[in-house]
């Protein structure tokens, strides 16, 4: 059977120790994945190198979120109503399918499901019963008295969920950066993209909080001139990022700034420009967050245009769906050029009333009421402990005050760059991957950037002599000691351990030879070129430092 890319590199892959389907043994489970030691190596590089862009380039702070949301977070959020996929069944097959992956090119799916026309990929019957599924993995939280949760579908609410305590953190300035990755949960209805569609998979969200009258970023300028590469459904465009925002092709400077970041980290490590691009969102496509999205989309050969990451303007949508369920204070302020007097409703707190009623938490009742603007009638409904609690009319007063505001408050709006870090794992493997024939012997090799390289060099003995053992071991310890990452190896011929290393994509070997005992230096080998240099002992380590910077 005549394999193709997508095969070539699964295979390779699970020999090599990338990928592994989950529970293989217990003959697996469709849209689940194991990283194996090259792999997980793999991830983390990919995972370091976008964290280098987003905490240190760009200044974003980092923080960790539990995995399992509450049902009211997701409620809020949207997820619990929005977050579904239009299913149909085989009648025959007795198999479910998400409806969109059945339409054909340029199809309509309401007119295409109006004339029942969807046929199952398998058996060719026509498919039945459409119905929305929501694609969330529920669970419980507790025991007896159980609360409804789910596995979260994506980072981001554990961060707006938190702005208010961020906003103090970043000394309540703006824009403020707050960056996640973790695992996200989709409880896919027909995972058929092997690793690209998966159940289970790696997230790298980062949420920009800007002011929505000013949608700029401070470190624009640097980036004014990077060309994108754009995709408007008809024609591919390279434009400055600069005249993307003035043609009004990107809608914001903060929006185009994160394009540019996302395209300079994804070139960076490995991915192929010719088969790189971003794709505006229709309007049709928008999520229910989404007031405007650009795809980074990937070339696959067997699955096509893929995307790998979505870069939203996600609005105020989060944060004041937030402040509706909870009450809680997530706005943030913009100062006056003067101060202004402003009259204005505001409900005043008894607290002799609140005390009796509330004890200990009257005093968060009553910073509720005094953050609320006053209802026109009664009566004054707040959440405390997420549920709505209606406040007596005798305790509080409605009074016309007059205060001096230096300030105002706002709902910040958010850009998000979302990555998938597993499909950009899979495409670094599929562009980096490369066949070539040498002396009648087929060869395959991974030509990652050195920097992302799951083994940096390879350290060799040419023979199994005691002196160049020990000499071998010296030099691979010193190595690991500067965190270079090495991979031993003294079993068979130099040119099948060259072969090893080029396949699992390492950019450099050393070998330590009968000369190294005398003359102090060894032979490193480069991947690409196939050339080798003489390098005395005590430079290897600055050599490949040097390399990996380059």
């Amino acid at each position: 059977m005549v394999q193709d890319i997508y095969d070539k590199i699964l295979t390779l892959a699970k020999r090599r120790g990338f990928i592994y389907s989950s529970f293989e043994i217990y003959g697996g489970i469709a849209g689940f994945y194991d990283y194996g030691p090259l792999g997980a190596t793999l991830k983390n590089n990919i995972e370091q190198e976008w964290r280098k862009k987003y905490l240190l380039q760009d200044n974003c702070i980092e923080i960790s979120t539990p995995t399992i949301t509450p049902f009211e977070v997701l409620k809020a959020s949207g997820h619990v109503d929005e977050f579904t996929d239009i299913t149909v069944d085989c009648p025959k097959c007795k198999k479910s399918y998400k409806a969109e992956e059945l339409l054909p090119e340029d199809a309509i799916l309401e007119e295409v499901i109006k004339k029942n026309t969807l046929q199952c990929p398998d058996c060719k019957t026509p498919v039945e019963n459409p119905h929305d599924v929501n694609l969330m993995f529920s669970t419980t939280i507790g025991i007896g008295k159980e609360r409804a949760a789910f596995l979260r579908p994506e980072t981001a609410q554990g961060i707006f969920t938190n702005f208010h305590l961020l906003y103090r953190y970043n000394r309540e300035k703006l824009p403020c950066g707050v960056i996640q990755i973790g695992r996200g949960y989709r409880n896919e209805i027909s995972p058929r993209q092997g690793t690209l569609r998966q159940r289970e998979f790696n997230m790298a969200e980062a949420e920009i909080f800007i002011d929505p009258k000013e949608k700029t970023h401070p470190d624009f300028s640097r980036i004014q001139k990077y060309k994108l590469i754009l995709f408007d459904n008809t024609n591919e465009m390279n434009e400055t990022a600069e005249d993307a925002v003035k043609k009004g092709i990107v809608n914001n400077q903060a929006l185009a700034y994160y394009m540019c970041l996302t395209q300079e980290l994804l070139l960076g490590i490995g991915i192929d420009p010719k088969k790189f691009r971003f794709r505006k969102h229709a309007d049709d496509e928008l999520a229910h967050y989404a007031q405007e999205c650009w795809d980074a989309e990937l070339y696959s050969e067997r699955f096509g245009w893929i995307e790998c990451v979505g870069i939203a303007d996600r609005s105020a949508y989060d944060l004041n769906a937030h402040i509706q369920a909870t009450t809680t204070d997530m706005y943030a302020s913009r100062p006056f050029e003067t101060p202004k007097i402003v009259e204005q409703r505001k409900i005043i707190p008894k607290m002799d009333v609140l005390g009796p009623l509330f004890k200990g938490e009257a005093g968060a009742v009553k910073q509720v009421l005094e953050a609320l603007d006053p209802p026109k009638q009664p009566p004054v409904i707040i959440k405390l402990k997420g549920k709505d609690v209606e406040i007596p009319k005798e305790a509080y007063d409605i009074e016309m005050v007059k205060e001096k505001q230096t300030g105002e408050k706002f709902v910040p709006h958010v850009i998000e760059p979302s990555y998938g870090i597993d499909r950009i794992l899979y495409f670094i493997l599929e562009h980096c991957f490369e066949e070539v024939t040498k002396k009648d012997e087929h060869y395959r090799r991974l030509r990652f950037p050195a920097h992302i390289a799951p083994i940096t060099a390879g350290v060799f003995p040419l023979l199994s002599d005691k002196k160049l053992i020990q000499l071998a071991q010296k030099i691979n310890q010193e190595l690991r000691t500067h965190q270079i990452r090495t991979y031993y190896d003294e079993g068979g011929t130099i040119g099948r351990r060259y072969a090893r290393m080029d396949e699992v994509g390492t950019p450099f070997c050393i070998t330590i030879d009968h000369d190294s005992l005398t003359d102090n230096k060894v032979t490193i080998r480069n991947r690409d070129t196939t050339k080798q240099e003489r390098v005395p002992i005590k430079e290897i380590t600055q050599t490949i430092q040097k390399n990996l910077l380059s």
